[in-house]
């Protein structure tokens, strides 16, 4: 944690850090206090364990800045990557971007995350008629006004499919940059479980395909 939140302030971009500890019990809590002492870092705590969607929709509700990057508290993804991400945002070329793992070799990917990830983004291209490499990115930037407008409501790992399914019914033209993968394993506190996550997104973005909801609120002008 970190050492990742040490990363982002040495960039040499004007950024607000929001940082949502999400339950945590492992000594977190005190390296946040430590880190927010110096008001570059602003800390939200939830004293129960949500899951990814709960604490991404948190840290959103906070942002003031124009876009958004979600970054993870592990080093997987590595934040030097920022202005190649924010580029087709800063150039208008579109509101919505994602880091993919898979537009260059990447080594240290095992067979079954790529396996897990090429079916999720081939059902979710299929269903949207989108050309996506990697749904479920950790990294995805958004045009702040955008984002906020979406109604997100996911609790877990299932905030990809719902965000990504959104922006699609939406139109929004969402670009892919090659990244970075830096895997860990379950040892090392990786939580997602590929079967049970994985059919959950799937279930998500096949029922927001055929949402009335979603189809009203296009119809309104979003």
């Amino acid at each position: 944690m970190r050492e990742v939140i040490e990363r982002v302030k040495a960039l040499p971009l004007p950024l607000e850090i929001i940082v949502v500890d999400d339950g945590s019990t492992d000594g977190t809590g005190q390296i946040l206090r430590e880190e927010g002492a110096d008001g570059v870092v602003r800390v939200y705590t939830s004293p129960t364990n949500f899951g990814k969607g709960a604490a991404v929709r948190t840290g959103l509700s906070f942002v003031t800045g124009e876009v958004v990057i979600i970054q993870d508290a592990d080093l997987e993804l590595d934040p030097e990557e920022y202005p190649h991400l924010l580029a087709p945002i800063l150039d208008g070329r579109t509101a919505v971007v994602y880091g993919s793992r898979f537009l260059h070799p990447s080594p240290g990917i095992s067979a079954r995350t790529r396996w897990a990830n090429w079916l999720l983004s081939l059902w979710c291209n299929l269903l949207y008629w989108s050309h996506l490499t990697d749904v479920s990115t950790a990294y995805k930037v958004f045009r702040t006004p955008l984002v906020k407008d979406l109604g997100l409501r996911a609790i877990g790992f299932e905030f990809c499919a719902e965000v990504t399914a959104k922006l699609l019914r939406r139109g929004e033209k969402i670009i892919e940059v090659p990244i970075g993968y830096h895997p860990r394993g379950a040892q090392e506190g990786k939580k997602l479980h590929y079967l049970r996550d994985g059919m959950k997104a799937a279930w998500v973005l096949l029922s927001l395909r055929f949402s009335r909801e979603l189809a009203v609120a296009a119809s309104s002008g979003h």
